[in-house]
């Protein structure tokens, strides 16, 4: 069911100097800040020849990320992000075996302009699992 590994996201506590260390230190190209305030963040995508790396910043004070950088102040992996063809039949395939989708069940648009659904952590040995429909 699950495809490609899409991403992998990182909460940080602060995005220019994230972007700079993947850029200046690492070598890797960096895309500019984007603004998701449906999801409550700020992305910066890091293009690596086999996947990407996703910098998370809190958009708000109801932030998702805000809350995980109380817990976390240096940072951390927020999420890993699989592709999926077809996210409803994904949802209801998982859903069917157990898995809790997160938020209201329905897709929202993410930041690359694709429908994303996110499953609990607790049903996936501790990991936040975003699904995303290519």
């Amino acid at each position: 069911m699950i495809g490609r590994l899409n991403h992998v996201a990182i909460a940080v506590p602060d995005l220019e100097a994230a972007s700079a260390q993947y850029r200046d230190t690492l070598g890797a190209r960096v895309g500019a800040p984007q603004d998701e305030p449906d999801h409550g963040v700020t992305v910066v995508f890091i293009e690596l020849p086999n996947t990407k790396i996703e910098l998370l910043y809190p958009l708000g004070d109801n932030s998702p990320i805000a809350g995980f950088l109380e817990k976390n102040p240096s940072g951390g992996i927020h999420h890993i992000c699989y592709e999926v063809e077809d996210i409803l039949a994904a949802r209801d395939r998982l859903k069917a075996q157990g898995a809790r989708v997160l938020g209201t069940g329905e897709p929202k648009i993410g930041a690359h302009g694709k429908p994303v659904l996110f499953l609990h952590p607790k049903d996936f040995n501790g990991c936040l699992v975003e699904l995303e429909q290519v």
